[in-house]
């Protein structure tokens, strides 16, 4: 379902050209699949404390399918592009959570925090593979072979729920069951909204560095006086999600041996200092840009997993599903303003240089320390059974 998911940042500086797109619109064009989903999700998540997630999640890869497949055929510049882009966005809103939704409500509470991971992690994988899938079939058969087997891709994993999936009777209602859209209670739960609100900021830089990820390396490998690379751009980007998924779930094994917080500490300070140097220093060599990208990816994935974890696993079980759809809706809310921020940040600096990327990446960093500074003052409470 997930491998079609980044095809569009892996092309980007080539779509960029054919379109003859701004930085800001190819920003708007990456951002608006989180928007859609920053505004979908609270409903549709939220509805799996009613009715048979199945039917939510059906209706989300249906969505998936059919923005894939009208991208590669109709998808045409800024404006068709970003209609279709905001439709898989919706997709995506209905099977993501709706899957974790499922997770947590059949695994015991000790064992959520590695159900949890694992959850996150196929996600990962398929998402990193994404990037050479993309460029791959691209390059052989065209941008819009590309997308439309993104969408047969999703197609198979809709048959396979439909067909496999058993559906499951809707939650029983009682005089004592919380109001649907109530979120109000999920507000006041202090610890998950700590981890939320970090999640929000941790998905702004994540979703920034998948979506600019591969325009930055390739700016870098184009500049005067550059040796030829030995791994391209979605090759290097490719390789960050795989490693990525790795650290989010060593993370979450060190978050349970350790202590949550400490971690998610840890991993915040590390990305600060990072993403404050990686447009910089980055802009050296491509070497140099690749190590540090590499790097940045590792220190950002990190506390992936034990955010969300820490949601999941502080929320009051009637309100799960409303928890984990204010703590995406946040996320992704996060996740639709990091690559707009950049793309404007680079147009507002005069295009691609040393200083706009420099530039960028540094708001991002900024971001990540009033997150960083918010996060210790509420702190937390940790998972049962976990370090404290």
């Amino acid at each position: 379902m997930q491998i079609g998911a980044y095809f569009w940042p892996a092309l980007l500086p080539g779509m960029m050209q054919r379109w003859a797109l701004s930085n800001s619109e190819a920003g708007w064009i990456t951002a608006i699949f989180y928007g859609a989903y920053m505004l979908a999700v609270p409903v549709l998540v939220t509805l799996t404390d009613r009715i048979d997630a199945k039917r939510v999640y059906l209706f989300g890869v249906a969505c998936t399918v059919i923005g894939h497949l009208l991208f590669g055929l109709l998808a045409e510049g800024f404006w068709s592009a970003l209609a279709l882009r905001a439709l898989t966005g919706i997709g995506w809103a209905g099977t993501y959570m709706t899957g974790l939704k499922l997770l947590a409500d059949k695994v015991d509470r000790k064992m959520m925090s590695r159900a949890v991971t694992g959850h996150v992690a196929s996600i990962g994988i398929s998402g990193a593979l994404s990037y050479m899938v993309g460029d791959l079939i691209a390059g052989q058969l065209g941008w819009q072979a590309a997308f439309a087997l993104a969408g047969a891709t999703a197609a198979c994993a809709w048959l396979t729920v439909a067909l496999f999936v058993p559906a499951a009777a809707p939650p029983a209602r009682t005089a004592a069951s919380p109001a649907l859209f109530d979120f109000r209670p999920v507000l006041r739960n202090r610890s998950a909204m700590a981890y939320a609100l970090a999640y929000c900021a941790h998905t702004l830089e994540m979703n920034t560095l998948r979506g600019w990820g591969v325009a930055f390396l390739a700016w870098v490998a184009t500049q005067p006086g550059r040796a030829e690379t030995f791994l391209s751009p979605t090759a290097v980007i490719t390789a960050l999600g795989l490693i990525g998924t790795l650290a989010s779930v060593a993370g979450n094994e060190a978050s349970v041996r350790f202590g949550r917080r400490r971690l998610i500490v840890i991993a915040m300070l590390l990305s600060i200092v990072v993403g404050s140097v990686v447009g910089l220093v980055g802009a050296i060599s491509y070497g140099a840009a690749m190590v540090l990208v590499m790097i940045y990816g590792v220190a950002i994935w990190l506390d992936s997993s034990s955010l969300t974890a820490g949601t999941a696993g502080t929320a009051e079980p009637s309100r799960r599903g409303a928890t984990l759809a204010v703590h995406s809706m946040l996320g992704y809310g996060g996740g639709f303003v990091g690559p707009i921020l950049v793309g404007n940040v680079l147009d507002w600096s005069g295009g691609m240089s040393v200083r706009a990327w420099w530039l960028g990446f540094g708001v991002v960093a900024m971001v990540m320390a009033a997150a960083l500074a918010l996060f210790v003052s509420m702190q937390p409470r940790s998972i049962a059974g976990e370090a404290d």
